[in-house]
């Protein structure tokens, strides 16, 4: 079986001397040694095939106790398991040290030339669990096994989830924050990904002035993850934060187009090598509502809403700036970088839109035809991925009255919606077909666009929530046929159909199936 070895993280960066568990401060370390927890009765109920042959596992492999105590935190990790020490912004403000309360990192593979680290999530305390206690409980841990590999197949650039264990043990928490603590099902994921570093990592060692650490951390990880960028260019930290910015924006389109909603976008929660990473209370638009957030926590503010997600990047890049601050010396070239984000977000984002409604070319007039649609997705409840997709059947020959009756079922209580509001989506309509005219030499290569960028399925909060309820009674059938489902996106799947509808009236204010706390 694959051999599992220390990471280059804890090999060439600076250990905590402490291996006191207690939550503690933390200083000149970029990492504390921690053993995982032993859990006698853990069991293995899920493995992502296909990322664990990614990885150099063969299904033989799968099916031995040797694989199974490497995922659930009983594996050998050569005494080099550790928890990284990070800070970071929390809702706009200075969190000072947070680090992996309920990570460890347990060592890295090598496979094909490429070096992935491997981390459980739930396996034990570590000195930065704060008033935690190390562990996961099973609904969260589902949410994050099957988002992670949704986003990856999705195309998105994401941290990807391995495996997926119930450890036997029951896990205390107060779901929604309301007094109402009970005990839970506990659950460890393994986490996948080339690096787990985010922002955070950079910033607390700043806030401490701690430049020895901050610039070892930055040169080790231009080394491990930026090997083009040249180590004696003395504009190197720049070059850097510049791939940061880009990858950054990069990743948070991505989310803009398939509808997706991290909803805790703090500092800390946002990695260095621009992937999805921390898959707390996300969620999936149902209706198009730009100002939704999935997290109860935020529900005040809307600071994380979908719509507030790019500019939400930028002032998390404005605090990497300010980190990296002491290395560089130069605001106005931090400041060059940070203005490049702001000039490429309208031009990607109109990208985004042309390939969302399958325009091979621009035209300026283009601009009202995507505005007066965003207004109109938020005028009535519309349902986000179903519309999308079923505009790909419409094209240059049909008829807005056909077009209707085909975008008709992505709306919620379409019976009811108000003849004004009718009258628009028709001339919208009409002016899509008329504009889809002057590039029928294109009709195929636009159907392929809207098919490769319109996802059929995602993981809806309400599917996400079905699978847990099955799965804490003990059933993990429907956990498998989803995660089958979520590997093939943008295919027609007749089998899967009955998860390609509009999300059900019971579940539009259920608990889990609506919004989420932070509680995991």
């Amino acid at each position: 079986m694959k051999s599992l070895q220390p990471s280059s993280f804890s090999n060439e960066l600076t250990a905590d001397p402490s291996r006191v568990l207690e939550p503690r401060k933390v200083s000149q370390s970029h990492y504390s040694l921690v053993d995982c927890q032993q859990f006698k009765n853990a069991e293995l109920i899920h493995v992502s095939k296909e990322l664990s042959q990614k990885l150099g596992f063969n299904n033989n492999d799968l099916e031995t106790e040797k694989f199974e105590d490497l995922v659930v935190g009983k594996g050998d990790y050569h005494d080099k398991s550790f928890a990284m020490n990070y800070g970071g912004h929390q809702f706009g403000n200075w969190a000072g040290q947070l680090g992996d309360g309920r990570a460890i990192n347990i060592g890295e593979i090598e496979n094909d030339q490429k070096i992935w680290q491997l981390q459980l999530k739930g396996a034990g305390p570590t000195p930065y669990s704060r008033r935690g206690d190390g562990y996961a409980v099973l609904r969260s841990s589902i949410r994050e096994h099957l988002c992670s590999e949704a986003m990856h197949h999705l195309g998105i650039p994401t941290t990807r989830s391995l495996s997926l264990a119930v450890t036997g043990e029951q896990v205390y928490r107060d779901m929604f924050y309301d007094g109402n603590a009970a005990y839970e099902k506990g659950a460890v994921v393994c986490r996948v990904a080339p690096s787990f570093i985010r922002f955070g990592n950079f910033q607390i060692f700043a806030a401490n002035g701690e430049i020895k650490e901050l610039q070892q951390l930055v040169d080790y990880t231009i080394r491990q993850h930026f090997p083009h960028i040249d180590a004696n260019d003395p504009d190197k930290y720049i070059t850097f934060f510049q791939e940061v910015a880009t990858s950054t924006l990069t990743t948070i389109m991505h989310w803009q187009r398939a509808g997706f909603v991290h909803g805790v976008m703090n500092t800390d929660n946002l990695s260095i090598l621009g992937l999805t990473i921390d898959y707390g209370p996300y969620g999936w638009l149902d209706d198009y509502d730009p100002n939704w957030t999935p997290n109860t926590t935020d529900n005040q503010h809307k600071r994380y809403r979908y719509g507030a997600q790019p500019e939400i990047g930028l002032w998390n890049l404005w605090q990497l700036a300010n980190a990296l601050f002491p290395l560089i010396e130069d605001a106005k070239a931090l400041e060059r970088v940070l203005d490049s984000y702001k000039v490429s977000y309208p031009i990607q984002r109109r990208q985004m839109m042309q390939a969302k409604l399958g325009l091979q070319t621009y035209e300026p007039q283009d601009e009202s035809l995507f505005e007066d649609l965003l207004e109109l997705l938020v005028a009535y409840e519309t349902d986000m991925t179903l519309f999308y997709r079923e505009l790909i059947t419409v094209n240059h020959t049909t008829n807005a009255e056909d077009a209707w009756q085909t975008i008709s079922k992505s709306y919620y209580d379409v019976e009811d919606m108000p003849a004004p509001i009718q009258n628009r989506w028709m001339e919208w309509l009409t002016l899509y077909v008329k504009r889809l005219e002057k590039e029928s030499a294109f009709a195929k290569a636009r159907t392929k666009q809207m098919q490769q960028t319109n996802p059929k399925y995602v993981l809806r909060n309400y599917i996400a929530q079905m699978v847990i309820d099955q799965a804490e009674a003990g059933n993990y059938k429907m956990l498998k046929e989803v995660h089958e489902m979520l590997k093939n996106p943008y295919d027609d799947q007749p089998s899967m159909d009955h998860w390609y509808v509009k999300r059900p009236d019971w579940a539009r204010n259920k608990p889990g199936s609506s919004q989420l706390s932070c509680s995991s």
